[in-house]
């Protein structure tokens, strides 16, 4: 069976790696992006699975890069998780409205509850 993919568009070292080591020892295979460009570049050729995205990001805000995942017909079917700290129902309002499966506020959550969310959301 194909390991499910996960994409993490996250700037934040010590973040992107507590979560790199959770996945995966989850059995997920999983990349990260550092920044909002990269992070599309990133989702366009490794096609993953589910998207767990950071609004704060370098060079494309989190909210830019689920609107051009959602516009573009290739990667418009990736479930995009918004994995951040800004908690304000503007925030929530506007990344569900840009089509997001799930808000998640990083303080509220430890990284197994961000685990099983992603499961989750993947049926698994």
């Amino acid at each position: 069976m194909d390991k499910k993919k996960i994409l993490l568009v996250e700037d934040d070292p010590f973040i992107s790696e507590m979560y790199t080591t959770k996945f995966e020892r989850a059995g997920y295979d999983i990349e990260v992006g550092m920044t909002g460009k990269e992070g599309l570049m990133k989702a366009r050729e490794w096609m993953p699975d589910i998207l767990l995205l950071d609004i704060l990001i370098p060079e494309m805000d989190g909210f830019e890069v689920l609107s051009q995942i959602k516009k573009d017909p290739a990667t418009s079917k990736i479930p995009v998780v918004m994995l951040t700290n800004l908690g304000q129902k503007e925030d929530i309002e506007k990344g569900t409205a840009l089509g997001a499966a799930a808000y998640v506020i990083k303080a509220h959550f430890t990284p197994q509850e961000v685990v099983d969310k992603v499961k989750s959301i993947l049926g698994a």
